[in-house]
């Protein structure tokens, strides 16, 4: 067996989605579920070179008291997920794994994010140059102490509200000049992806939040060599829109109104039921539609929190649309799925192919990964099958099987 070993570092580390991956990532090590869900587990990647699960050791950062262990229980006793069997089968590994979450940081992410922070550290007032050199310490001390060749740093957690940008994101030298001068310019999101940046790892944003989407922190990554992938892991609702807007294109139907209603509990829930919050999200869901019709349909996207959802997720579409001789015509639709169920392997696959990337001496945004993401980087189509010939075509150049 290698001794080589890679790590998986998760922002939001025991959010339902970060303690999903981890506990998923565990069972793989042991063999103990199937590759169900893995997109990386396809065919297709045979190959490519990407890293085995065995080699993988997870870690992270977050603002709340809580552990891999507690969340994995919480979330079984709560929504109903995993089996005993397996989770006493995977505690020991998720024990072990939970010596390396560390406080993250609340700055500039909100007040309802900062009010579900109860580490002190994570509250505690320092600059955003001393924010962003606790935060690289802590992912180069878990590379060192766990003698990984490469860490993927991937955020997992809430969704910030919308950041302002201003002359400072738009280059490095300005941007570096913010810093120095204790400008509070960047979000938590940002805070996390600039120490990864800087240390030249690769950084992935599964959140709307704004995280490495600014020209300054490209430059960046430019000039360390760190791969970029986000934003807003498109999971449910949204991938359905990407796999069925295609259809109603392709057939000249004209879409005339096209109504999301989303409903859902868990921690994430509570944050999106603050308006501010809430915008970052709907704006990355309400793109889609149109950019694959090529013309604008009335569109409207709700997202609502019930606490009895628990992280169980309930949308509906009704979709309104226009046929032969203007006849009206409906079709609608139910999704309903676990929250992190359905997100938690994307960020295994994901972090596989950052690290990929990485180990291809790629850097920058990586748009073949726009199949993932709702608002992908670098990236305006959001047509899903179109966006997944980008990835089949990265795979085969890789050395997959096509």
């Amino acid at each position: 067996m290698s001794t080589r070993r890679v790590g998986i570092w998760l922002i939001g580390a025991c959010g339902g989605v970060g303690t999903t991956a981890a506990l998923g990532l565990a069972a793989l090590k042991d063999k103990l579920t199937s590759p169900v869900s893995l997109v990386t587990e396809l065919p297709l990647f045979e190959g490519t070179g990407l890293e085995p699960w065995d080699l993988f050791v997870a870690g992270g950062h977050e603002i709340r008291k809580s552990s891999f262990k507690e969340t994995a229980w919480e979330l079984h006793k709560k929504a109903r997920l995993f089996d005993e069997d397996l989770l006493r089968a995977v505690e020991p590994t998720l024990t072990e794994w939970g010596k390396n979450i560390r406080p993250g940081t609340v700055a500039q992410s909100g007040k309802t994010i900062a009010n579900m922070a109860d580490l002190s550290q994570a509250t505690a007032a320092e600059s955003p140059r001393q924010a962003i050199q606790r935060l690289r310490n802590d992912y180069e001390q878990f590379q060192k102490a766990n003698h990984l060749e490469q860490v993927v740093v991937i955020h997992v957690g809430s969704t910030e509200p919308p950041f302002p940008l201003s002359a400072c994101h738009q280059s490095l030298k300005e941007m570096n000049a913010a810093l120095d001068l204790g400008d509070t310019c960047l979000p938590s999101s940002s805070l996390y992806a600039w120490a990864a940046v800087e240390a030249g790892m690769p950084f992935i944003n599964f959140t709307p939040s704004l995280g490495a989407t600014f020209p300054a922190i490209q430059e960046l990554a430019a000039a360390t060599g760190s791969p970029l992938a986000g934003q807003d892991g498109k999971t449910g609702e949204t991938l359905m829109k990407s796999v069925l807007a295609p259809m109603f294109a392709l057939r000249n139907w004209k879409i005339l109104s096209w109504v999301g209603h989303n409903i859902f509990g868990n921690r994430d829930g509570i944050v999106l039921d603050d308006p501010d919050n809430k915008a970052s999200k709907i704006k990355t869901k309400d793109q889609v539609i149109s950019s694959i019709v090529g013309y604008k349909p009335q569109t409207l996207v709700s997202i609502e929190y019930i606490p009895s959802m628990d992280d169980w997720k309930t949308a509906w579409n009704h979709i309104h649309f226009q046929g032969f001789l203007g006849t009206p015509m409906i079709l609608q639709f139910i999704w309903q799925g676990c929250d992190s169920i359905l997100a938690g392997p994307l960020v295994l696959d994901l972090a596989r192919l950052a690290l990929l990337a990485k180990q291809r001496k790629e850097h920058g945004v990586l748009t073949h990964l726009a199949c993932f993401f709702k608002g992908p980087m670098g990236v305006q189509n959001h047509d899903f099958f179109e966006q997944f010939q980008m990835l089949r075509d990265y795979a085969i150049k890789a050395g997959g099987k096509g």
